[in-house]
């Protein structure tokens, strides 16, 4: 006969809260303790199996309401990494997810899902350069524009820059319409769409207008110094080794830059290096310019991004 804990919450939306969408929360708790969990009014009944369940399970329901606390609405990967982190004793780890955040004035509190989002946020905090390496929908992007607006709106950096280069696919950009900002905001897109589920619309406008977001193909960055500024460049394995070392040096008195990049999805012809590879294995013994490398285990997205990514990631290994 399995032993049971129950832990009664405050009320129904706690309750709500901790069991996540479609109780999705609940269903990576029984995954990793074996068990099951029940419901009932504003009750957690675990049916412990295993040795250590229990006391897993209660600290963390405690870590689940100590986040809720201070507005985080934690989701199955949070769940899954607090989880695993936890079993290996590693509290200081999970104290590093709740403590670490991104405060964006007139937008959300965002708040690192795993723990090596959490080191991408320390490393853009902590140094002007910064690099985040890894496979789609681990949060690369969205992490470095909600740092980026932080910044900005704070008055702590008075120019936002987005750049990334321009892999074209048989045609050049001066055939394409409108001015330079028009022919490059499509390769921008995701950039934007980070914006735009972090601010209004409308500031979003209002800051283009005053120049103070400003959009630019990495080929235009030559000859320029950039101070006071935030510079993302985005999709940065498809840089030369000449363009990453040309963008590196762009960067002036007062300025951060954050790259971006998935080695895996490399569009450079074969013969060329990538610019991203070439940086990690000169730059990487550089106490000044932090590296995080992310994986599988941090995709955000759709549960499935997490499957193919994993694939692909056996496969290729």
């Amino acid at each position: 006969m399995s032993e049971e804990i129950t832990i009664v919450l405050e009320d129904q939306d706690t309750l709500n809260k901790v069991c996540g969408m479609n109780d999705v929360n609940l269903r990576v708790i029984e995954k990793h303790l074996h068990s099951r969990i029940f419901c009932r009014g504003n009750e957690l009944t675990l049916s412990a199996v295993e040795p250590g369940s229990k006391d897993l399970f209660r600290s963390l329901i405690d870590e689940l309401l100590s986040r809720i606390t201070t507005g985080q609405h934690p989701d199955e990967h949070l769940v899954s990494s607090i989880m695993e982190s936890l079993a290996k004793g590693e509290k200081e780890e999970v104290s590093r997810l709740k403590e670490l955040s991104i405060d964006i004035p007139r937008g959300p509190k965002i708040f690192p899902r795993s723990m090596r989002q959490a080191s991408y946020v320390e490393g853009m905090t902590g140094h002007d350069i910064s690099f985040a390496i890894g496979p789609a929908g681990t949060g690369k992007t969205y992490l470095a524009v909600a740092f980026a607006l932080q910044e900005i709106l704070e008055k702590r950096k008075k120019k936002l820059i987005l750049t990334r280069p321009v892999v074209e696919a048989g045609e050049s950009l001066g055939f394409l319409p409108g001015d330079l900002g028009q022919k490059i905001q499509p390769y921008l897109r995701p950039l934007y769409d980070a914006m735009d589920s972090l601010i209004p619309v409308e500031l979003i406008t209002k800051m283009e207008e005053s120049r103070i977001i400003e959009i630019a193909p990495l080929a235009y960055m030559r000859g320029r110094s950039l101070k006071n500024s935030l510079i993302i460049l985005d999709e940065a394995q498809n840089t030369t080794k000449e363009q990453m070392k040309m963008f590196l040096t762009r960067i002036g008195e007062g300025s951060k830059a954050i790259i971006t990049g998935d080695i895996t999805q490399i569009d450079l012809p074969k013969h060329i290096t990538s610019g991203l590879i070439h940086a990690k294995k000169v730059l990487d013994h550089l106490e000044e310019i932090h590296f995080s490398t992310l994986d599988a285990r941090d995709v955000v997205r759709h549960p499935i991004v997490k499957k193919i990514v994993q694939a692909y990631e056996k496969e290729e290994s």
